[in-house]
């Protein structure tokens, strides 16, 4: 499971983009809590600890508990804004959670076993439809990825998010199409004298 993550805040009185860059140039991000039928709260965190937490892989697939005003606000992050050119975060919205609530969360995909698939051993490539998998999961329980095991499939085949074992907790948050995450595909170089042999033999 993704481990909790901590974060201290501050409210922020003054709205707009004239504060908002006044608080960028002290280190501090403008962000907003919502959600939970409450309302809004704007505050502001430190820059360096949100990239700092930005930096683990799993910052939108974890609980962050924030620090505001001496009180301990559950979130789920849904969105930080970056600049587009400097990259540096801008803005950020958590989603207040409570303990027992369901959360939608992109959770990442590892991939296992890939010395036991007869496709791969052969040279056939590994083609990643899908990196995340949309989730319904309980907050508490948000995995920290995915695992999809790759034994035994072989060049052509496919792998349906119907063979995937997903976590106690866990549901896909597609449930209309049994969809594809990833192919194992021949490689050019194969496929090209593939099509080489059956011209000559046409």
């Amino acid at each position: 499971m993704s481990e909790t993550l901590n974060l201290s805040a501050e409210t922020r009185d003054r709205a707009g983009k004239g504060a908002s860059r006044a608080l960028r140039r002290e280190g501090r991000i403008p962000a907003v809590i919502y959600g939970g039928n409450q309302e809004p709260i704007s505050i502001h965190v430190e820059e360096k600890e949100l990239r700092r937490q930005l930096g683990t892989g799993h910052f939108f697939n974890s609980i962050v508990e924030l620090s505001v005003a001496g009180a301990t606000v559950r979130t789920l992050p849904k969105d930080v804004a970056f600049h587009p050119v400097s990259d540096r975060p801008l803005h950020a919205d958590f989603l207040r959670v409570s303990a027992n609530a369901k959360v939608e969360v992109a959770v990442p995909v590892i991939f296992i076993n890939e010395e036991k698939s007869p496709g791969l051993k052969k040279g056939g490539v590994l083609n990643i439809v899908r990196h995340e998998l949309e989730l319904i999961c309980d907050a508490d329980k948000i995995p920290d990825d995915i695992a999809v095991d790759v034994a035994g499939t072989d060049i052509g085949d496919s792998i349906h998010i119907s063979s995937v074992t997903l976590p106690a907790g866990s549901a896909s948050a597609i449930t209309d199409r049994d969809f594809t995450i990833a192919t194992i595909v021949a490689p050019s170089a194969l496929k090209s004298s593939e099509d080489g042999a059956e011209a000559a033999a046409s």
